[in-house]
């Protein structure tokens, strides 16, 4: 599943007509989430922005999944 977001990360701002701005596609082509920008500026912050402690979270959407914990 791909997921698109016109939510800037930098600013909080709606982007109101994606087609017109910057984008960011991160995944593996089938399961992804492509993120809308304001401008390059806050596309290229975005880039820069080096997390501590960075999770990968892994779900599982069968219909018997039990979440443990």
């Amino acid at each position: 599943m791909n997921i698109r977001t016109t939510l800037d990360p930098i600013t909080l701002r709606d982007v109101t007509n994606p087609d017109d701005h910057p984008c960011l596609y991160e995944g593996d082509g089938e399961h992804g989430v492509e993120i809308y920008f304001e401008n390059e500026q806050n596309r290229q912050l975005y880039l820069e922005l080096q997390l501590e402690d960075q999770k990968v979270i892994c779900g599982n959407d069968s219909d018997d999944y039990v979440a443990e914990g």
